[in-house]
């Protein structure tokens, strides 16, 4: 089995590229704005699941609501359809 030397002359690929410490500052520039664009969307996911608890408290009160109409409307449809059979 062939082993590959890895710690090839490194001096000579450094001098191609820029300095190291200007790539540095570029990429923690980078990384600082990808972290303020994470922090800015955790900001507006938290809201968005703040307000879709107050929805789903709404929907849940507003779906009591309806079922409480249904009810009470059986309630009346089937009293007078038995007073109809009654009557006939």
């Amino acid at each position: 089995m062939a082993t590959r030397n890895f710690n090839t002359n490194t001096t000579s690929r450094q001098s191609m590229a820029p300095s190291g410490g200007a790539v540095k500052a570029r990429q923690l520039a980078q990384l600082q704005a990808q972290l303020a664009r994470l922090s800015t969307n955790l900001a507006d996911t938290e809201n968005l699941l703040r307000m879709t608890s107050v929805q789903a408290e709404s929907m849940r009160g507003l779906g009591s609501w309806h079922a409480g109409m249904l009810m009470a409307a059986s309630k009346v449809l089937g009293e007078e359809s038995v007073q109809q059979q009654q009557g006939n």
